[in-house]
């Protein structure tokens, strides 16, 4: 059985939900630089998160649109909270305050590195020769840049592994919200934000930090809003559509970008190895989208809840009247073979 193709490239849509969460989040990089200049760490942190907390309040899906938080998912979100929302925001601002805007940024490629190998490790996404060259231009680009920033001296050295700590923490984070990506992303986002937010706040009160001004505050809530808050809503969207694996590798392009930003704002930190290496991971996006992997495979019978059409080749249970649209609720998978381009998502899990 043929599933009706919506697109010879399934990887597309997933790469550019990546790109959208990319550019967010690498334009916030030098932005949360220049305001939390000055600024505790937790309480950087803090603002930042509530930020995002807020944009997930308000972009919570109705219930028939998309599926809900459930309670067994608690001890995940507080995982991801810790990882992605503690560890790797505090790392991440300690680390920028002992470096450059452009150098800080492009140590970020590494998170791809540790999303991918824990992708391929606890969910067994494959990953094909032409991921691998995506991932392998990737993460050169990034090594050509970071190189560079060696070259100019030690000083740095800390703060980026400071950085390179936060790209652990986010690729674990990465990692464990892949089985949440069938979720609504909007509540994910709210609930990881407001318990990241109250967990570094509280850390910020006990170490005694002083409190922003409300310029420096207002600005940390609007990054944290679309550079935390809407990227990780991209973010999760790509999970759903191309696996965590993938979309980690395309995320590796946010370097670039808020390396380009630093620039603009003023750092001079970086020169040839700036231009050399984000052509490379320009390449390694372009690779990635162009994927196009298909064969024949079986689906063993499913069921479960999540947001879905009925257009797609594996949802065709009945409904009186038919929604239009995506919409959200449990539903049962036939067994069933059939040949299509396809990529691991929920109902892809299969190895190879």
């Amino acid at each position: 059985m043929q599933v009706p193709a919506t697109s010879r490239y399934p990887a597309l849509r997933g790469g550019v939900l990546a790109i959208l969460a990319a550019t967010l989040f690498g334009i916030s990089t030098p932005l949360v630089q220049t305001l939390g200049r000055g600024l505790g760490l937790f309480t950087t942190a803090a603002l930042l998160y509530a930020g995002a907390a807020l944009v997930g309040g308000l972009l919570r899906q109705p219930v028939e649109r998309e599926a809900r938080i459930m309670r067994s998912d608690l001890p995940r979100l507080l995982a991801m909270a810790l990882f992605g929302a503690v560890v790797g925001p505090v790392a991440l601002v300690w680390g920028l305050q002992r470096s450059s805007g452009s150098g800080a940024s492009l140590m970020l490629t590494l998170e791809a590195l540790f999303t991918a190998l824990l992708a391929w490790r606890l969910y067994g996404e494959g990953l094909g020769r032409r991921v691998w060259t995506a991932v392998f231009l990737l993460l050169t680009g990034g090594a050509v840049l970071v190189l560079e920033q060696g070259l100019s001296g030690t000083d740095q050295f800390w703060g980026l592994l400071a950085v390179m700590a936060a790209t652990a923490a986010w690729g674990m984070d990465n990692a464990l919200s892949r089985s949440l990506a069938e979720r609504d992303p909007g509540q994910i986002v709210l609930v990881k934000a407001t318990l990241g937010a109250f967990a570094t706040l509280s850390l910020a009160v006990i170490s005694g930090e002083v409190l922003p001004g409300l310029g420096p505050a207002a600005g940390l809530l609007a990054v944290g809003a679309t550079g935390y808050g809407l990227s990780l809503r991209f973010y999760l969207l790509a999970q759903r559509s191309f696996g965590a694996a993938r979309t980690g590798s395309v995320f590796a392009f946010a370097p670039f970008i808020g390396a380009a930003v630093a620039l603009l704002l003023g750092d001079r930190s970086a020169s040839w190895g700036l231009v050399f290496g984000g052509l490379l991971m320009l390449v390694g996006v372009v690779v990635h989208l162009a994927e196009s992997h298909a064969h024949e495979h079986e689906h063993e019978a499913l069921e479960h809840e999540h947001a879905h059409t009925h257009d797609d080749g594996h949802h065709d249970h009945g409904h009186d009247p038919m929604p239009v649209g995506p919409h959200s609720h449990r539903h049962h998978h036939e067994p069933i073979r059939h040949s299509h381009a396809h990529v691991p998502d929920v109902h892809h899990a299969h190895r190879h």
